[in-house]
């Protein structure tokens, strides 16, 4: 005679396994709910505060995590060699413009800026932004490599050995991280493949889990490129499909929602569709696509800003805090790069002389996007 175990498994609402088994042939006896999968209990209070610090009314996050070779394109745009005293001066310029911090309230580096010190005075970054009240952050991902199974589409790397770079960027003063998993649309070819939106959401699980583990809140991005011709309808239920199976993901790790900040993309028509939209519209569709996907428990949704121009990227998130569509209590912001430092960079142009007045864009452009950011 064969036999056939059956394995029921509940998820609760404490995060918690319930597994049951059969006790014999012919009946079911429940099991003692197992530990949570990833525990909280060491850096529990920490995650939930450095959370809602990230997600604070009126503030945001400076991405100012670009990697040797992409912020060397942003250095060859002004005519500068992508050196480490360039690299270390415009991080420089930022970190200690006056009264930036008034709108930011944490900074995504890069491994080599967290190890840096300023250009002039010898104060590590993280003690720049500490002194200042800004929350240090880090970039922990490897970058999009391609994803086997798939012709065209990535996942991201870097899961190999996250744990300890986790616990070292602890160490050195890092309170929260980012992992971005990168997404293509293209109806035609079927992109996001299933394979490919599992994939990243498992990814960004593992990566969110592991990093409350060691003390760091994740923030989660999964991005999907404005790059197609895509109608803006065609976004919005791909968002809604990625966010779903990025939750699903992380409830099944175990990851505690009030620990993690999300960073979406917005709801947009492809950059090559033509398809005529307002700002406005943009802005009803990702609050409509949240709604339905993200727990009311995320302290912050802060956005990416996704090849938009400065001005959109400002102008639609204001809409979406004012606009009329009701919305679950998160708190909508900014976790903006190019969209924060286009102007300034363009101010600075690599010359000591422009600092000051490259400090003033930087920082009218960080108050445009608090103001946006703050409820009506």
């Amino acid at each position: 005679m064969g036999y056939c175990l059956r394995i029921q498994i509940c998820f609760a609402e404490d995060k918690k396994i319930h597994v049951t088994t059969p006790a014999d042939d012919d009946g079911w006896t429940p099991k003692t709910p197992t530990q949570p999968i990833a525990t909280m209990s060491t850096y529990g209070e920490e995650l939930r505060a450095t959370a809602l610090r990230l997600s604070t009314p009126g503030k945001g996050v400076l991405a100012a995590d670009e990697s040797t070779g992409t912020i060397g394109k942003r250095l060859a745009s002004i005519g500068l060699e992508n050196t480490l005293e360039h690299r270390v001066a415009l991080r420089t310029l930022l970190f200690t413009a006056s009264g930036w911090e008034e709108y930011v309230s944490g900074v995504i580096m890069f491994d080599e800026t967290i190890r840096s010190t300023g250009k002039s005075d010898g104060v590590s970054f993280v003690e720049e932004l500490t002194k200042r009240g800004v929350v240090p952050g880090i970039k922990v991902d490897a970058g999009v490599v391609a994803l086997p199974g798939s012709e065209d589409e990535t996942t991201t790397g870097g899961l190999d050995g996250l744990g300890a770079r986790c616990k070292e960027y602890y160490e050195l003063g890092a309170r929260f991280a980012k992992w971005r998993a990168v997404m293509n649309i293209n109806p035609a070819r079927g992109f996001p493949s299933e394979l490919a939106v599992r994939e990243n959401a498992n990814g960004l699980a593992r990566y969110a889990s592991i990093c409350q583990a060691n003390g760091l809140v994740p923030i989660v991005e999964p991005e999907i490129l404005m790059d197609g011709s895509h109608s803006i309808e065609v976004c919005f239920e791909t968002t809604k499909r990625v966010l779903d199976a990025v939750f699903s993901a992380l409830r099944l790790h175990g990851v505690a929602m009030d620990g993690m900040i999300l960073k979406p993309n917005m709801v947009t028509p492809g950059s090559s569709c033509g398809q005529d939209t307002t700002d406005q519209q943009i802005a009803d569709m990702t609050v409509l696509a949240l709604r339905d996907t993200v727990p009311p428990s995320v302290p912050g949704i802060l956005f990416l800003s996704g090849g938009q121009t400065e001005e959109q990227a400002t102008e639609r998130l204001r809409l979406m805090n004012t606009g009329g569509i009701a919305r679950r209590p998160w708190t909508l912001s900014f976790s903006y790069g190019r969209a924060l430092q286009a102007s300034c960079l363009k101010a600075w142009g690599g010359k000591t002389e422009n600092v000051a007045a490259a400090q003033e864009v930087f920082v009218a452009r960080a108050k445009a996007n608090s103001e946006a950011s703050i409820a009506a």
